[in-house]
């Protein structure tokens, strides 16, 4: 089972990086903290002082047409925000 799916790259989560040492990645929804941590600590060689998770639930949205009413929703998803020891970096743009 892959637990890291993706790292969460938006403004917040860069200005939380460099100023506070915490990243933000998409996990699986079945993964637990200490599983979470084991794998940011494995795929990236830091150590991992605090994990903490969010299920966010999805957007819904309803547009109305000339068809008729439309509606939508986004995906949900598990967040784990987790913070490294002071010293340790995540660089996501050493791979480009």
């Amino acid at each position: 089972m892959n637990i890291l799916i993706k790292p969460i790259i938006t403004e917040k989560a860069t200005k939380a990086a460099e100023d506070k040492n915490v990243f933000t990645f998409e996990v699986s929804p079945k993964a637990n903290k200490i599983e979470i941590k084991k794998a940011v600590e494995s795929a990236y060689g830091v150590s991992v002082e605090k994990v903490r998770t969010m299920n966010v639930r999805p957007d819904r949205k309803t547009r109305y047409t000339k068809t008729g009413v439309q509606t939508g929703k986004t995906n949900a998803y598990k967040k784990a925000i987790v913070q490294v020891a002071e010293g340790d970096t995540i660089d996501f743009y050493s791979n480009i």
